[in-house]
């Protein structure tokens, strides 16, 4: 991206551009769900009582999703939102008078939503154009003695940590916090993004690398902040601990209550269902094949898109692709109209703005939370937000799809 002088246009009501998959030739996802996930469940469905509620399944989604993400604990929730939202509420315990977490301009609103639902005051940093992540050096330049944690988003499948970041915050004591919601199978020097921060979330919405219709998971290495996640999705109830140390130090200090209606936390209900367990665990046997197809599917189309008009200089080691990336070397607002109007006639679905739609700065939700101007401090993030789409990618696009996607946008 050369330029960084951002015309904001006048009508930012065209900021995003929602299209129903059906009508698209080329939607931002297809066929996430197969007939072998989907016999999966009514096998399960077909028995006399099958358990429809958390339960078995569930347990064992955890278990191998951990074993494959390479932590200890893994705790199954309804959304991605959710895990986030569970994450700021384990940070709140440990920061009751809250504090300030750094977050990225450039994510879903769940992530600066969880943060501000539990008392905490974010503050973003800029971008780095190659991952769509936070900057680490800007990272760095916000922490205060008011700093709780680190809230990083690995944008569209890239790897967004660096090795001075992770070394600095462990030197300083400041919680690493991974969103992985898009990014599953990303990895940063031979470990999974996930597995490297204190607390992890991942999404398994429809459209991500593989789905549970809804669904999310919250991964840690901390033994205590895991009982406390089985808690907090759960009205905060003693009784999901899964260490009984943990439920007899509740029962011993609380002699009066029933046992099994112990409440620790003012907290949720983000349980999932052995259904989404079931599908989790179908899906789980071909992530790795569908991360290696994504990419494959990426660098084909950065091989062939126009580099002198399009961005193509993204960090490839490491990541796990999620859409394709169409963001523009130069503020072009007569190209960046020609090219919604060459996409929609071609029946390709996108979204502007790429992740989150665009700036989260410039959302209302946050109006009187942070500077009107707040933005202008976030060129990088603001280019993404007027000058930046993404189109889908999918494990069964073919290499003619890929070849064809990148004509149309060529053309425009």
């Amino acid at each position: 991206m050369r330029s960084l002088t951002i015309p904001p246009p006048d009508d930012l009501s065209s900021i995003s551009d929602i299209r129903k998959p059906e009508n698209m030739k080329f939607p931002l996802m297809r066929n996430n769900i197969l007939r072998e996930d989907l016999d999966a469940v009514i096998a399960h469905l077909r028995q006399d009582d099958p358990i429809l509620t958390n339960g078995a399944n569930v347990r064992a989604f955890e278990a191998e999703w951990s074993q494959w993400l390479g932590v200890k604990y893994s705790v199954f929730v309804n959304s991605g939102a959710s895990a986030n939202l569970l994450t700021m509420a384990a940070l709140r315990i440990r920061h009751p008078d809250g504090g300030e977490v750094i977050v990225p301009p450039l994510t879903w609103i769940s992530d600066v939503a969880s943060v501000l639902q539990n008392g905490f005051t974010p503050v973003f940093a800029d971008i780095d154009p190659r991952t769509l992540g936070m900057d680490s050096a800007q990272v760095l330049a916000k922490i205060t003695d008011r700093t709780r944690a680190v809230f990083l988003t690995h944008v569209q499948g890239f790897d967004a940590l660096t090795d001075g970041l992770i070394a600095e915050l462990a030197r300083r004591g400041i919680p690493l916090i991974e969103d992985v919601c898009e990014s599953h199978g990303a990895t940063h020097g031979g470990r999974k993004a996930g597995a490297i921060g204190w607390i992890s979330n991942f999404s398994f919405y429809y459209a991500h690398h593989m789905s549970t219709i809804e669904g999310g998971m919250v991964c840690t290495d901390d033994p205590e902040v895991y009982e406390q996640l089985r808690m907090l999705r759960s009205h905060g109830m003693v009784r999901e601990a899964s260490d009984p140390d943990v439920k007899h130090s509740y029962q011993q200090a609380f002699p009066a209550l029933n046992p099994d209606f112990i409440f620790a936390y003012p907290a949720y209900n983000v349980r999932n269902t052995e259904i989404g367990g079931i599908l989790g665990r179908s899906q789980l046997k071909r992530l790795d094949a569908n991360v290696a197809t994504r990419n494959r599917n990426l660098f084909r189309f950065l091989d062939r898109i126009d580099g002198k008009r399009y961005f193509t200089d993204f960090k490839r080691e490491g990541c796990s692709n999620y859409a394709f990336n169409l963001i523009l070397n130069d503020p072009d607002d007569g190209y960046v109209q020609r090219l919604m109007t060459k996409m929609r006639e071609s029946g390709v679905e996108f979204r502007r703005g790429s992740a989150g739609g665009g700036n989260q700065v410039r959302q209302p939700y946050l109006k009187g939370i942070v500077p009107d101007d707040l933005h202008r401090e976030l060129p990088r993030t603001d280019h993404v937000h007027f000058y930046g789409f993404y189109v889908g990618n999918f494990p069964d696009l073919r290499d003619d799809e890929v070849d064809e996607i990148c004509r149309l946008v060529n053309a425009a």
